[in-house]
């Protein structure tokens, strides 16, 4: 069996092909990204038997194309080890040897339709220019995409050609089998792109004001919050003695005591929190910042993730993924995941699933200990008061006297 002290894996047998070089490099970075020692090993064999299938092929490593790699993975050797993570790791190595230019990176050629092009402009301007998620242009952009389809279809586009009865039959074909909500959000996204179009000059007069209404009533419904002792449930039940434990009891105060959104928190950086001022800073919809006070119980909660269970990371999020490769959360939906985890946990049946439920509890208890819209619309950020104005209908209580009775009834 190879045995070198310098190096981080052991093989038994002894590594050939032009890969070889590399492997140590290989080592180190699963290492940072948190792999343990057995998983590095399986790491390091499906490189090594990488290398030694090149060489057999004389494939020197600058020539190593996806070709080798399709090739690579239709192997016996590799339809076994892909059971125990070997596409995986065969991933991981081939990203690290393109990032360092080891092997080329291939240059795929993209077709895009002229529609694709458009809405692909479109996309870029709202999130480089009016700094929208990116959520917003997946609602966006498909709508944009189907109005320019249904309007210009393979012809030449010619956005100077639209008229307010192409606007409007576009909306009274959808909304006829849309629901209320995606009506509406087809009403929006047609506005954003026409007035977009307006900008750039494609068009000259005024068609985002020619975009129908369609019926949807506003605050019909009531806002989708967890029970208080549910919130209690599911806190309780975060095993605190392990790293996911402790990252997801400090996520659940963030969502119950301060009612941040799933992507503020994937977001957060050791950078956003001030532990001298006792605040943390947050970046919410549309880039907009703002400064919270940092509850002493949940400041208590992160620190103690930070100092006993956060692995080491380079990555600046605060939070962490538990199993490798080690980074930050990646996606805002993870946050959900963890919820809808630690509901699971605590046995807890909600009638709603994912974070949000958590941003509305915090607004109907503000609301039942006293405090104004206005200051709940300050705490929960905001950007229009009809947005708060929801959570009026939350507190039953104050709103039975104003009810009148009902005639006939008994006194």
């Amino acid at each position: 069996m190879e045995q070198t002290t310098d190096r981080l894996w052991t093989l038994v047998r002894q590594p050939t092909g032009p890969l070889v070089p590399y492997l140590e490099l290989f080592a180190h970075l699963l290492v940072e990204q948190g792999f343990k020692q057995k998983d590095l090993g399986r790491h390091i064999r499906v490189a090594a038997q990488f290398s030694r299938w090149l060489a057999s092929r004389r494939v020197v490593v600058e020539a190593v194309t996806d070709d080798h790699l399709t090739r690579f993975q239709q192997t016996h050797w590799m339809r076994r080890a892909a059971r125990q993570g070997g596409v995986a790791a065969l991933r991981r190595l081939v990203v690290l040897l393109r990032r360092d230019g080891v092997i080329p990176t291939p240059t795929a050629r993209i077709h895009r339709t002229p529609i694709q092009e458009v809405v692909e402009l479109f996309g870029r301007y709202l999130r480089e220019e009016r700094e929208l998620s990116e959520r917003t242009l997946v609602q966006y952009c498909p709508f944009a995409e189907s109005f320019l389809f249904e309007c210009f279809g393979n012809r030449v586009i010619d956005l100077a050609s639209l008229r307010a009865q192409d606007v409007i039959g576009f909306i009274t074909r959808h909304a006829a089998h849309l629901s209320p909500c995606r009506a509406k959000a087809a009403t929006i996204a047609l506005r954003a792109f026409l007035r977009y179009a307006r900008f750039k000059g494609e068009i000259r007069i005024d068609l985002a004001s020619a975009v129908p209404t369609v019926p949807n009533w506003s605050m019909t419904g009531i806002p989708r919050a967890i029970a208080p002792d549910h919130v209690r449930a599911a806190l309780a039940h975060c095993e605190l003695d392990t790293p996911a434990g402790s990252r997801d009891y400090a996520i659940l105060l963030l969502l119950a005591r301060l009612g941040l959104r799933s992507g503020e928190i994937v977001s957060l950086t050791l950078d956003s929190i001030d532990w001298e001022r006792g605040s943390i800073a947050i970046v919410g919809k549309g880039g907009q910042a703002a400064d919270l006070p940092l509850p002493a119980e949940v400041g208590e909660a992160i620190a103690r993730y930070l100092r006993q269970a956060r692995p080491p990371c380079i990555a600046r999020q605060v939070f962490l993924r538990v199993n490798a490769p080690i980074r930050g959360l990646g996606s805002y939906t993870t946050i959900s995941t963890i919820v809808n985890a630690a509901l699971t946990r605590a046995r807890i049946e909600t009638p709603h699933r994912g974070a949000h439920q958590f941003r509305h509890a915090l607004a109907a208890e503000m609301l039942r200990g006293g405090a104004t819209l206005t200051e709940i619309g300050t705490v929960l950020r905001h950007r229009r008061a009809k947005t708060t104005a929801i959570y009026a209908k939350v507190d039953f209580a104050a709103l039975r006297p104003l009810g009148l009775p009902w005639p006939g009834a008994a006194s």
